[in-house]
């Protein structure tokens, strides 16, 4: 059948290729030079298994900037347009989703829209009230960057927001084109799976900041935080996974997800959503604390990037300490291969890693590499394991 996916960012764009396996994928985007890339199979994205399976695979896949072309036909339309939280209306911005739904709406054509991109509580309810419609649903998407496909291939789960016919058909279509047995198919309403979305990132973003104020708690008392992890890992019901420390959690979810969940929680008691959105800028206040225990006159930010094979630093932690030793007037410079610019938030930016190096008092560095370990006496990072 054909499926249209609007937006090819890492959700639009790892479905539109798990899809296009078996099925006629068109996919929208508004940016010419993604569409451009697309039709030559070069990805847009930094993903192995997306940049792969373009240059690879037999994919009935093409991007157009034509939405009528995108959608005419389709049985479903996915969208997958980007979504920010908006911190002053303490709200997502939905309104790239709501002009997709608008699009659809004025063709007057027999389709189901799939909303894939992350929505309040409620949103889905919401859409069918004001527009006066009836197709579209909620299916959330569980991806990690850097490994969307490859999550897509091999699902921890695939939740469908209504029990129905065309429910079960769109499970289905992304169950047939993964590489995993046995995949789990839940069927929910979409205000549930809407739910179900923000409280998954909420407890991963939990994860994060209890291991990393367990590292706080071990360097400034001067602990080994590796043995206590490890220690506390060890119970099964802990587990020995996500638990390695960071400058904070950033990305394209985990931010924004936790403030519209707590955003969702007017009028219901809580203190532990809260907590965990401040425990966020309690990390990087004391990063910043810890590096201006050094007196540096230059500190060198060792990649924006937030995670290892990933060319993401939107809403990266380490853009949040650099604010804050902006503000302490530190120089700040950057060492990041893939900016163009020479300048990023008004910082100098470096492309040679031994200019960079050898100007800098201390590197600071969320994630560490071979590249910075001959100048170890300068790293200050709270990486143990060298994984994400």
């Amino acid at each position: 059948m054909k499926i249209a996916v609007a937006g090819t960012g890492y959700v639009g764009l790892s479905l539109a290729t798990l899809l296009s396996q078996k099925n006629e994928v068109v996919a929208l985007d508004i940016i010419p030079e993604k569409v451009e890339m697309i039709n030559k199979k070069i990805s847009p994205i930094k993903d192995k298994e997306i940049e792969e399976y373009l240059q690879t695979k037999n994919l009935n896949l093409r991007a157009t900037l034509d939405y009528k072309d995108a959608f005419e036909g389709a049985q479903y339309i996915v969208i997958s347009t980007p979504t920010n939280y908006d911190d002053v209306n303490h709200y997502f911005d939905t309104s790239s989703v709501e002009d997709i739904i608008k699009k659809v709406i004025s063709m007057k054509i027999d389709t189901t829209m799939v909303v894939k991109s992350t929505i309040p509580v409620g949103f889905i309810e919401n859409m069918k009230q004001k527009y006066n419609i009836d197709n579209i649903l909620f299916s959330p998407e569980f991806l990690r960057e850097g490994q969307a496909l490859y999550d897509n291939l091999y699902p921890s789960r695939i939740i469908v927001g209504e029990k129905s016919k065309r429910a079960e058909i769109f499970a289905n279509l992304l169950k047939d084109c993964c590489l995993k047995q046995d995949v789990i198919i839940k069927y929910m309403n979409s205000t549930e799976a809407e739910a179900v979305k923000l409280f998954a990132n909420t407890y991963l973003a939990l994860r994060v900041s209890y291991f990393n104020e367990l590292d706080t708690y071990a360097e400034l008392n001067e602990l080994n935080t590796k043995d206590i992890i490890e220690g506390v890992g060890l119970d099964p019901r802990i587990g020995m996974h996500y638990n390695n420390p960071s400058f904070g959690y950033g990305g394209y979810c985990l931010p924004k997800d936790t403030k519209q969940l707590l955003a969702n929680y007017n009028k219901v008691p809580q203190n532990l959503i809260e907590a965990i959105v401040k425990s966020n800028d309690t990390r990087k206040d004391h990063i910043t604390n810890m590096i201006m225990k050094r007196n540096p006159k230059v500190v060198g930010i060792y990649r924006l990037t937030m995670k290892t094979n990933s060319d993401n630093f939107r809403c990266s932690a380490i853009q949040g300490i650099i604010e804050r030793l902006k503000n302490k007037n530190v120089e700040i410079v950057i060492y990041e291969p893939t900016l163009k610019e020479n300048i990023f938030n008004e910082c100098k930016v470096i492309k040679d890693f031994n200019e960079f190096k050898n100007i800098v008092d201390v590197i600071l560095a969320n994630r560490i590499d071979e590249n910075i370990k001959e100048v170890q006496d300068k790293v200050y990072t709270r990486d143990l394991y060298s994984k994400d």
